[in-house]
């Protein structure tokens, strides 16, 4: 584990303790036999993904199985503002907006007994108003980002969003908001040739299935994470 993890390790037991919060720490190394860095590095040394890419994956397929062992009802993750918007404004600059149609600050993903909801109960404070109350209460949190998150395209679009004051930011999200409760019933128009042809994205939500290989909440036969560790 390196330095980061312990700080983030240890500013999580610290605030559990003080809130007399029940804590369960889940040891990749230990329960997946390698350690994040070791298992992205082989997954890239096959795959060009982003480190990102990567371990956001395997977190959120971990973080939903141990929540269902613990028979949670709700995840709750501390996504705010900034986040929401980065991600629309990068699901919008890749050409695939739908990718946060399931997005707020409850997700709407389709009900699945092996698939815990997810909350977001920051969804809609800045960024720096969570620091300036975190600072303002001294609680234990870690400011720095994580070391690995050095290629990722949402580097750029936080760095641009560093000049937009609340007010803008809130006036993205709502027009995101307003956006993404039409893109499931849009009709767009796609380019064949010299003309433009209809085409009708309709309001079908994908079916939810199980992996093959590991029986977890997947769209497809094989889920990304045994995707990504097929050769391991």
């Amino acid at each position: 584990m390196g330095k980061y993890s312990r700080d983030c390790l240890n500013a999580v037991k610290k605030l559990c303790e003080n809130l007399e919060i029940e804590l369960h720490i889940y040891d990749i190394k230990k329960e997946m036999g390698s350690s994040m860095c070791y298992l992205r590095s082989s997954i890239q040394s096959k795959k060009s993904l982003k480190n990102c890419a990567i371990c956001g994956v395997i977190k959120k397929w971990i973080l939903n199985r141990e929540a269902r062992k613990l028979k949670a009802d709700k995840i709750a993750t501390g996504h705010h503002l900034d986040d929401e918007i980065q991600t629309f404004m990068l699901n919008v600059l890749k050409g695939n907006p739908e990718l946060s149609a399931n997005s707020g600050a409850i997700t709407k993903n389709i009900p699945d007994k092996k698939f815990i909801p997810r909350i977001k109960p920051l969804f809609y404070i800045p960024e720096e108003e969570i620091r300036e109350y975190a600072k303002a209460k001294k609680l234990p949190v870690v400011y720095e980002k994580c070391p690995c998150a050095i290629d990722s395209y949402r580097i750029q679009i936080r760095e641009f969003m560093k000049n937009l004051s609340r007010k803008e930011k809130e006036n993205i999200m709502k027009n995101a908001e307003k956006i993404l409760e039409r893109v499931e019933h849009r009709s767009v128009y796609t380019l064949k040739g010299t003309s433009p042809k209809l085409r009708n994205t309709g309001a079908k939500k994908s079916k939810i299935t199980y992996c093959e290989k590991c029986g977890e909440p997947s769209r497809n036969q094989i889920c990304k994470m045994c995707e990504l560790t097929k050769d391991f």
